[in-house]
């Protein structure tokens, strides 16, 4: 039987990177159960000793992983843009869902795991803060009055709609949702104009 080739070794500076990488890969495949040090290590390549010595702790990890995973989904998925376009709210969010199925099934398998672990629980809080935070700049960038409401009803549907994807493929099934959210979102800002306009200064 041939050997399995080995996880490329990271490269000078891209150490603790490429660990945070490896350890959402192995929640990814394995759930959050499989996450050990000497899993994370076998994943990147690198010795058990590598991994204790960058995070101490497995809970730190975690976090620390969940961070990364967090800021590259925010980077990636454009739900935060300079356009103030509605027609562009969050339009690479399916090709993020796709790029970066694991870096999603990661938060999913932790946001799972918090119903069981009560210690979890303020990480995946704060991934919900820095999340809905997000969509509420971006809804006001693009016109709209974005109340708590309406903020966790927008990333409600995107959550939704990423979980889909990376559930069942078909990222032209975010398109259509994204599509109709958009034409949403549109209507109501001019019924928000309107209102504004009409309202007795």
């Amino acid at each position: 039987m041939p050997a399995q080739p080995q996880p490329a070794r990271p490269g000078y500076g891209q150490g603790r990177t490429a660990l945070l990488d490896a350890a959402i890969r192995v929640v990814a495949r394995d759930g959050l159960r499989g996450l050990t040090y000497r899993a994370v290590a076998a994943e990147a390549g690198v010795t058990h000793g590598l991994v204790t010595r960058h995070f101490g702790s497995r809970a730190a990890m975690i976090e620390e992983a969940l961070g990364h995973a967090v800021e590259h989904s925010l980077a990636a998925s454009s739900l935060e843009s300079d356009s103030g376009r509605i027609d562009e709210f969050a339009h690479d969010l399916p090709r993020m869902a796709e790029d970066d199925a694991d870096g999603q099934a990661f938060q999913f398998e932790l946001i799972l795991e918090a119903r069981r672990r009560p210690e979890l629980r303020d990480a995946v809080r704060g991934l919900y803060t820095t999340y809905r935070a997000a969509t509420r700049r971006e809804l006001r960038r693009i016109g709209l009055d974005a109340d708590d409401g309406l903020t966790r009803a927008v990333f409600a549907a995107l959550d939704s709609m990423v979980f889909q994807q990376i559930t069942f493929g078909r990222p032209e099934d975010t398109e259509a949702g994204l599509a109709a959210l958009r034409r949403m979102l549109s209507a109501l800002r001019d019924r928000q104009q309107v209102r504004q306009r009409d309202s007795p200064t």
